[in-house]
């Protein structure tokens, strides 16, 4: 079967492929880059907010742990940036694009499971719901890693956009790491 003639001048042509997408699909593209980001978001801070005035409210935090109120704005920026490198990435068409936003869509869906996992089952199973997030948090790190890669093989402001992620999900496993080993 022979590859679309498109498609193949697109991989050719590399970053400037992406003039081959309509302004409006590259609206349309970051837009729904960016509602995944918001849904994981929402989602995540839904299993959140009862919890981080209940149990972990009064639950031993690392030192370095930052006040509550950080969370929220930093989760915000590298969500924004998140979805700004699937985009930078998408667009180029590039050889090596779909594996790059699977493992992009791998790490968003372990994102969206350690929420959970660390906030909302801490109540109905105690520490071990912290390991259980601890293992997704630093399969998330691998993932993340491995995403990065890929994305500044495609497009180097792309993988420079995850790098604040990467440390940030570092640091948060610091912190899960602490409380699963103290509550």
């Amino acid at each position: 079967m022979q590859p679309q003639p498109e498609l193949d001048a697109s991989r050719q042509a590399g970053p400037g492929a992406s003039a081959h997408r309509g302004a409006g699909a590259q609206v349309l593209g970051l837009l729904v880059l960016l509602a995944a980001s918001a849904l994981v978001a929402g989602l995540g801070g839904l299993a959140s907010a009862s919890n981080v005035d209940g149990w972990y409210a009064g639950a031993d935090k690392a030192p370095w742990s930052p006040p509550n109120w950080v969370f929220g704005p930093v989760w915000t920026l590298l969500y924004t940036a998140m979805a700004v490198a699937a985009w930078l990435v998408w667009r180029t068409r590039a050889e090596g694009t779909r594996r790059a936003l699977t493992l992009y869509a791998v790490q968003l869906v372990l994102n969206l499971l350690w929420t959970p996992a660390f906030f909302a089952l801490y109540p109905a199973l105690g520490t071990p719901a912290l390991w259980i997030a601890l293992a997704i948090i630093v399969a998330l790190a691998v993932v993340l890693a491995a995403t990065l890669n890929r994305f500044r093989r495609i497009s180097r402001p792309a993988g420079l956009l995850l790098v604040p992620y990467l440390a940030w999900v570092v640091f948060a496993s610091t912190l899960n790491l602490w409380a699963a080993f103290t509550n």
